[in-house]
C-alpha cells in the first residue's frame, strides 16, 4: 500500500523470480559457480514442473498424488548485486519449495528445508561478491513418492524475494500486532518489534510505530522508544497506540490499516517495515458459536487444497483471487488451509476480501500416512516449522484459529512406548525448559497427549490471541488430542451423528465442523432416481469401480464417512452452538480421486469443478448463504423421448415454485423445514422446461431450459477483458459449445483448438473432467459436457491479445487487452 504522508521505505524487498534456468534431473556439478547451464531451460518463477508432465499409472505419486511425475530438479540464477549495497544485509526469501530443498550461493550450501509448504530465509551477506556475478543454485528433491495424499506439485512453486536492509533492521517476521481492547469508540493497538543489530559495534536505535488508514492518512503513532544493542544482539520493543472510532474489520467490510515501523540511528531513518492491521474482536462461544465484533456469525466455509487446477501448484495471485471471488459469490465466508501452511498471497487476499481462515500446519505428525511423507522429518523439524508458520501468519486479520493437525493418527494410539526409543521420545517431547521422557509417561497421560500439548503451547506462546484446534475424525472424548485438554475449539471432521453429544462430552468447549460433507459430484452428470443414495466407496480402504467414472450431481452421492451437502449444512444451521463448517471442498483439486482409482486423477469433492465451473450444489449454498434472489433448475433438457427423470430446483426469497413443460404445469412445490430443494419426477419431451418462483403469489424469478440442437457455435466469455501488462495477470476464458439459438449443448465433447496472437500466451487449459488425460499445457482441449476453459497469461507487453477457438466448422475469437 502507498501511504500518502509517509516516507518511502529504505529497505528493498524485490521479486527474485525472473531469469532462472532449470533442469529436470540430478546434476551434482550444478552447485559449482562455473558450471555451464547454457543448455538448460530458461524460465521465471513460480514454477511447477509436475503439472507439465504426462498422467500415468506408472508415476509413483499414484492417482492420490495426481498421477503426475516427481523427480529431482535444479534451478540456477546468475545475478549481480550492486556495489552500493555492500555493507548492508542481503537475504533470500522463499515462500515455499516442494520439497527437500537445498540452496547454494557461489557453491556454499545455505541449508536444507524438507517441508515443502514452509517459508524460509537465508542470509546471503557473508558469501556475496558485489559488482560481479553471483550464482544461486537450488536443488529440489521430490523423488521419494508417494509423500502426499493429494497433488503437491514440484519445484520452486511459490514466490522468491531478495530483501536488502541496513545492518540494524527489523528481523524476519519481526512485528506482532494485537488489539487487546476494541470498541466502536476506540481500540488499543499493541505492537511488538524485534530489532536486530548486525553491526560489529554497539548501536542505539530509536523505534517508532505509526498507523495509516486505508486512504494513506496517518491516524495514530506511538512514542519513540530507544534500545541499546550489542553487536549481533536483538531487542524486543513494545509500544501501544490508541485508534479513535476505528473502522472494524468484518467479513462484510474487511477494512485494513497499515502499521509502519521505523528504525532510526542518530535521527536517520535506516529501516521501515509495513504490517497489515485489521481491528476486530471475536470469540468462540460454547453455546452461541462464533461471535465477531459482538454479533453472531455462522462460519460458512470450505476447505481448499493449494493447487490452481491447470496451473498446478505454481502460485498466481490472480488465479487465487478468482477462486475466492467465485466462492464469495456463493456466499462463502471461510477458508480452511488444508492441510498445510498456505501461500502468503492467499492470506493477503483473505485479509482484503473478508474470509475467516483456519490456518493449518500439519497433515501428519510422527505417524505416516504415505510411505515418504513429512512424518519422517517431524521429530527433527516440527518445532522450527510450526514456529515459522505462526510467526509468518500471525498478523493476518483473516486468520482466526490455528489448526495443529489434520486427522493425525496419534488420535487413537496409546503411549507407544514400544515404538519410540528414549532418544526419540525426548526429542518429540522436549518443551524447552521442561522435558517429558518415556519414564514420566503414565497410562493416563500418553506421549500423544503430551505432544498435543507441546504443539498447542508452541502456537499459543507465539500468539495467545487465537484459539487452537485440530481436525479430528475420532469424535469420542477418548481421542488423545481431546484428552490433552490443549485444544480451545473441538473440531470434528464429519461424524455428524455425534454432534448431539458435543455439549455433554466437552462442556464449556466451543465446537466447529473443521471438515464436513465429502459429497461426490461430476459436473453435468446425473444418476437417477435422484432419491436413491449412492454411498461410494463401501469403505475408505476398499477399491471401487464403476464404468462411468462419474458421480451424480443431484447431491445423492457421498462417501461413507460423510454426508450430503444438505444434511451437513442443516445440522450447522439449526444448532447455535456449532460455530460453522468447512465443506470438503470448495474446488475440485488434483489427486485423491475418491471413490475411483486411475484413470481418475482429480477429486470429485468440489462444489466447483477443477476448471472453476460451479456444480449444481453451488446454487444450494447460494440460496442459503446469500441474500440475493436465487432460482436454479437442473438438470439439462436433452434426454430420450419419454424418459423419466427428476428435475430439482434450489431457490430462496419465495414460498413456492411451479414447473412447466412446454407450457403445461407439473405442479407447485414448497420446501419443508428440513428441505433445501424441491423436485418433480417428469417425462421428457423436447422443447422448453420453465420454472417460476413466487412469494405471496407474486412472481420473483423465472428460468427456462431449452432442448439444445446440434453444435453450431463456440461461445467465448472472459472473466476479464482487461489485464495488467505485468507478465503475470490472467484472463480465464470459458469456452461453450452452443446450438444455433445459443443453448449450451450439454453432451458436446468437441475437440477445440486454440491459437493466440499478441500480448499473451496459453498458461493452461482444462474442462473439469476428472478422468481427462489431456495435457494442461496443450493448445487444445476437448469440451466436457459442453464446456472447457483456456487461461491466457499476459506476456509482459502492453497491447491486445486475440484468442481464436476452432472445432471442425466452428470458429470464434475474443480479444484481451494488456494495460498498465
Amino acid at each position: 500500500m502507498a501511504c500518502g504522508t509517509q516516507k518511502e521505505s529504505v529497505r528493498q524487498h524485490t521479486s527474485f523470480n525472473n531469469d532462472w534456468t532449470f533442469h529436470l534431473g540430478d546434476v551434482a556439478e550444478a552447485i559449482r559457480p562455473d558450471y555451464d547451464d547454457s543448455g538448460w531451460r530458461k524460465l521465471n518463477l513460480p514454477h511447477d514442473w509436475a503439472i507439465e508432465g504426462a498422467f500415468s499409472a506408472e508415476n509413483p505419486s499414484g492417482a492420490g498424488g495426481g498421477a503426475l511425475p516427481g523427480g529431482i530438479g535444479w534451478y540456477r540464477k546468475v545475478f549481480t548485486p550492486g556495489k552500493e549495497i555492500d555493507g548492508k544485509r542481503v537475504f533470500i526469501d522463499f515462500d515455499g519449495v516442494y520439497m527437500n530443498s537445498e540452496v547454494f550461493i557461489n557453491g556454499q550450501s545455505l541449508g536444507i528445508r524438507p517441508f515443502g509448504y514452509i517459508s524460509f530465509r537465508y542470509d546471503l551477506t557473508p558469501y556475496l561478491k558485489y559488482g560481479e556475478p553471483n550464482v544461486m543454485a537450488v536443488r529440489v528433491d521430490n523423488s521419494d513418492q508417494p509423500n502426499s495424499r493429494w497433488y503437491s506439485g514440484c519445484g520452486i512453486y511459490r514466490n522468491t524475494w531478495l530483501t536488502v536492509t541496513h545492518p540494524v533492521h527489523i528481523d524476519q517476521w519481526g512485528t506482532y500486532l494485537t488489539t487487546p481492547e476494541v470498541s466502536a469508540k476506540q481500540a488499543t493497538v499493541a505492537a511488538t518489534t524485534i530489532v536486530k543489530n548486525d553491526h560489529s559495534a554497539i548501536e542505539e536505535a530509536e523505534v517508532q510505530t505509526l498507523i495509516y488508514n486505508a486512504e494513506g492518512k496517518k491516524v495514530a503513532q506511538s512514542n519513540s522508544s530507544t534500545v541499546r544493542m550489542a553487536a549481533g544482539d536483538t531487542a524486543r520493543v513494545q509500544q501501544q497506540m490508541i485508534l479513535d472510532k476505528p473502522h472494524l474489520w468484518d467479513v462484510e467490510s474487511p477494512y485494513l490499516y497499515t502499521v509502519r515501523t521505523e528504525i532510526r540511528l542518530d535521527g536517520q531513518l535506516v529501516d521501515t517495515y509495513d504490517t497489515p492491521l485489521g481491528v476486530r474482536s471475536f470469540r468462540f462461544d460454547a453455546e452461541r458459536g462464533f461471535i465477531l465484533n459482538g454479533r453472531e456469525v455462522k462460519i460458512k466455509g470450505v476447505c481448499q487444497h493449494h493447487d490452481l487446477g491447470c496451473l498446478g501448484a505454481a502460485v498466481n495471485t490472480r488465479a487465487i483471487e478468482r477462486q475466492l471471488e467465485i466462492l464469495r459469490e456463493m456466499g462463502c465466508n471461510g477458508i480452511r488451509c488444508s492441510h498445510n501452511p498456505p501461500a502468503p498471497e492467499l492470506l493477503d487476499l483473505c485479509d482484503r476480501m473478508g474470509f475467516i481462515v483456519m490456518d493449518e500446519t500439519f497433515d501428519m505428525w510422527r505417524k505416516k500416512k504415505t510411505a515418504h511423507d513429512y512424518a519422517r522429518y517431524f521429530n527433527e523439524w516440527h518445532e522450527r516449522d510450526l514456529t515459522d508458520h505462526i510467526l509468518r501468519d500471525r498478523n493476518h486479520p483473516s486468520v482466526f484459529m490455528w489448526s495443529i493437525g489434520n486427522e493425525v493418527l496419534e488420535q487413537w494410539d496409546q503411549a507407544d512406548a514400544d515404538t519410540l526409543s528414549l532418544e526419540e521420545a525426548n526429542l518429540v517431547l522436549n518443551f524447552g525448559h521442561e522435558q517429558h521422557t518415556l519414564a514420566a509417561v503414565s497410562d493416563s497421560r500418553s506421549i500423544n497427549e503430551l505432544l498435543t500439548q507441546k504443539l498447542a503451547n508452541i502456537a499459543r506462546g507465539l500468539d495467545p490471541t487465537r484459539p487452537i484446534t485440530a481436525g479430528c475424525n475420532e469424535p469420542r472424548a477418548s481421542n488423545h488430542l481431546f484428552r490433552a485438554n490443549a485444544l480451545d475449539i473441538i473440531g470434528y471432521n464429519y461424524h455428524e451423528k455425534y454432534i448431539k453429544d458435543v455439549p455433554r462430552n466437552f462442556p464449556g468447549k466451543p465446537f466447529i465442523f473443521a471438515e464436513s460433507t465429502s459429497g461426490l459430484m461430476t459436473r453435468g452428470y446425473y444418476r437417477m432416481p435422484s432419491d436413491s443414495m449412492y454411498i461410494w466407496p463401501e469403505r475408505w480402504d476398499k477399491p471401487f469401480t464403476d464404468p462411468s467414472f462419474s458421480c451424480s450431481s443431484y447431491d445423492n452421492c457421498h462417501v461413507p464417512w460423510g454426508s450430503t451437502h444438505e444434511v451437513a449444512w442443516l445440522l450447522t444451521k439449526q444448532n447455535p452452538f456449532v460455530s460453522g463448517l468447512y465443506v470438503w471442498t470448495g474446488f475440485d483439486y488434483l489427486g485423491e480421486p475418491t471413490p475411483y482409482g486411475f484413470p481418475a486423477r482429480s477429486s470429485y469433492f468440489g462444489i466447483i469443478d477443477l476448471a472453476g465451473f460451479p456444480k449444481d450444489v453451488y446454487y444450494m449454498y447460494q440460496s442459503e448463504w446469500t441474500e440475493k434472489p436465487v432460482l436454479h433448475l437442473f438438470p439439462h433438457w436433452n434426454w430420450e423421448p419419454g424418459q423419466t427423470l427428476d428435475m430439482w430446483a434450489y431457490y430462496n426469497q419465495a414460498d413456492e415454485v411451479e414447473l412447466y413443460i412446454n407450457g403445461t404445469s407439473q405442479g407447485i412445490r414448497r420446501k419443508g423445514d428440513k428441505e433445501l430443494h424441491v423436485s418433480w419426477r417428469v417425462r421428457f419431451e423436447p422443447g422448453t422446461v420453465r420454472i417460476v418462483s413466487r412469494n405471496a403469489g407474486k412472481e420473483v424469478l423465472t428460468k427456462e431450459i431449452h432442448t439444445a440442437g446440434v453444435p453450431a457455435h463456440i461461445r467465448l466469455t472472459a472473466d476479464r477483458k482487461e489485464v495488467k501488462a505485468d507478465g503475470l495477470d490472467l484472463s480465464f476464458i470459458t469456452v461453450e459449445v452452443t446450438d444455433a439459438n445459443g443453448n449450451l449443448c450439454p453432451h458436446a465433447d468437441n475437440l477445440i483448438q486454440f491459437a493466440v496472437e499478441g500480448s499473451a500466451f496459453i498458461a493452461g487449459v482444462d474442462n473439469g473432467c476428472q478422468t481427462s488425460m489431456e495435457s494442461f499445457k496443450a493448445p487444445q482441449r476437448q469440451a466436457f459436457n459442453g464446456k472447457c476453459l483456456v487461461v491466457l497469461q499476459n506476456n509482459g507487453t502492453k497491447g491486445s491479445a486475440r484468442l481464436t477457438a476452432t472445432s471442425d466448422n466452428l470458429k470464434e475469437s475474443i480479444t484481451i487487452n494488456g494495460n498498465n
